[in-house]
């Protein structure tokens, strides 16, 4: 007979409460140490600390020393006090058309707008990897009906008539309504090294889009210029033609008056042809340049045209400041420099690996047969504890893995340097054009006025019978030339300056780079 406490408990019904009493709180003291130590085991990150990697910055340019400094054709170096390319650089050309191109660009060009796709993806990839600090939880509800067949008594009441014995089915129903939790505590800094090394993604594909989107305004300003090039060798072309055909008109008369051969006005006639050909032959580098700057503009090329003009274009003194601040005002080095340290981070995230994983799972929620007494509170039930994982052996995966993270951050190590190493090619590249140009463009100008001081004096000899008229043509084509080769250097110069502006980085500037906070905001950039 159970024996009966004062509030009417058996003795027994006690003793096994007080035993799943103590299994609950013999869990929860588990659970409180498990977290205790996650949280003391929080701090522990097994991935190296990120140092930015040293280059070598020269102490200034070498193109820039005095004596190198251009002092001709109205070209000059900003003062170094000026060491920063600010806002819209291209309306340092002064050119009102190319800055209406330009503010087209950031709108319509369809590789900035991939470039900024893959941005808000490489940022949502930061939000993902957040998501593994905090508990997954989850939820099951299902409602089942079934049907089972069981066996009746014999009719007669005997109980060795198993013979006689009947089977009939029920339905039963059960309702349910499961609830579970799991988390895995970053006891050895995974998730914090994943994270990181999406930021740092999320940088760098934010810096890689400021890359595409100068690269694609200064494609812009270089077809442009040549463009405009194309416009002014067609104008040459154009008054060189009417010339030409001057002369073949007095050639003609001279040669009705007897005082020219009809071998002349033939040479006059095929040096006209000549140009004329050549001058219809300008439409099509005109018309590609035109359609390459549609496509830039995100526009179809067969609703686009830009107006022929004449543009005198000179190129502008362009602020440089010293070779150090280059790695703060290059996109494509800021892109380099975040690369290595988001392979840093994966280090850390395969070096995890090593180290055993604790999940802490819990389960409860309602159970019933009847769905009136689905949600009532004898219908509860529970589970709560922590799980272990260790991988004993993996035929050196992981070592494997690890191996394979440090050779990656050995690699865009070498990636950054090269770049930073193409960077100052690259300036000091378009230093020396402009230098040597300037002083070309002058000496060419020189040779312009020569050859038209010597097409006069020839036209002056053929018209008095002295020489012949192959003379004048030697000299007409000598002119041309010259005037033809003094319209390309002016192009040159002015896409050296576009490419110098775009090799000092535009005037974007490491800081204008999204922080780790804005990486995960909701708030486009």
């Amino acid at each position: 007979m159970t024996v009966r406490d004062a509030n009417g408990i058996s003795r027994r019904e006690s003793k096994g409460g007080k035993i799943r009493a103590a299994h609950k709180l013999a869990g929860w003291m588990l659970l409180g140490a498990v977290a205790g130590a996650s949280q003391f085991l929080s701090a522990c990150n097994v991935g190296p600390k990120y140092s930015k990697p040293t280059v070598d910055a020269p102490v200034a340019y070498k193109e820039l020393k005095p004596e190198n400094l251009p002092q001709v054709d109205g070209w000059k170096v900003a003062q170094p006090s000026d060491d920063a390319i600010h806002g819209k650089w291209w309306e340092t050309f002064g050119d009102a058309k190319l800055n209406s191109l330009e503010d087209q660009v950031g709108v319509s060009n369809q590789n900035i707008a991939a470039a900024t796709a893959a941005f808000l993806s490489a940022r949502a990839l930061v939000k993902q990897a957040r998501a593994q600090y905090y508990p997954t939880v989850g939820v099951n509800p299902s409602i089942t009906y079934s049907q089972v067949p069981f066996a009746t008594a014999p009719s007669g009441g005997s109980s060795g008539g198993g013979s006689g014995s009947s089977f009939l089915s029920g339905t039963f129903a059960e309702y349910s309504l499961p609830f579970d939790a799991s988390w895995q505590p970053d006891l050895w800094g995974r998730v914090r090294n994943t994270v990181r090394a999406n930021i740092y993604g999320a940088q760098a594909s934010a810096a890689d889009l400021e890359n595409v989107r100068l690269t694609m305004q200064a494609e812009v300003a270089l077809d442009y210029y040549q463009l405009r090039a194309q416009d002014r060798l067609k104008d040459l072309f154009d008054a060189t033609v009417n010339s030409y055909r001057d002369s073949l008109k007095l050639t003609n008369d001279l040669y009705k008056a007897g005082l020219a051969t009809d071998e002349a006005v033939a040479q006059a006639e095929t040096l006209l042809n000549t140009t004329l050909a050549q001058d219809t032959n300008l439409g099509i580098l005109r018309a590609q340049f035109e359609h390459a700057i549609a496509m830039l503009l995100g526009q179809s090329a067969s609703t686009f045209s830009i107006a022929v003009e004449q543009v005198e274009s000179n190129p502008p003194a362009i602020p440089f400041g010293v070779p150090s601040q280059l790695l703060e005002r290059r996109p494509d080095i800021a892109t380099a420099e975040r690369l290595v340290a988001q392979a840093n981070a994966r280090i850390g995230v395969a070096k995890a690996a090593y180290y055993p994983n604790i999940t802490l799972s819990a389960a409860g929620g309602f159970e019933s047969t009847s769905i009136t007494s689905w949600f009532t509170w004898p219908s509860r039930f529970w589970s709560l504890g922590p799980s272990l994982a260790e991988t004993l052996f993996d035929a050196g995966s992981r070592n494997a893995g690890v191996q394979q993270t440090l050779a990656n951050y050995d690699q865009t190590v070498a990636n950054y340097r090269q770049t930073v190493l193409t960077a100052f090619q690259q300036i000091e590249d378009n230093f020396a054009a402009l230098r040597i140009l300037s002083q070309e463009v002058q000496e060419q100008n020189s040779a312009i006025v020569s050859a038209e001081r010597t097409l006069e004096i020839a036209t002056s000899r053929y018209k008095a019978g002295i020489d012949p008229y192959l003379n004048v043509i030697t000299a007409q084509a000598a002119l041309l030339a010259n005037r033809q080769t003094f319209v390309t250097l002016r192009m040159q110069q002015m896409t050296a300056s576009v490419q110098l502006i775009e090799a000092l980085g535009g005037g974007w500037d490491a800081a204008k780079m999204p922080t780790p906070a804005q990486t995960i905001s909701n708030k486009q950039e």
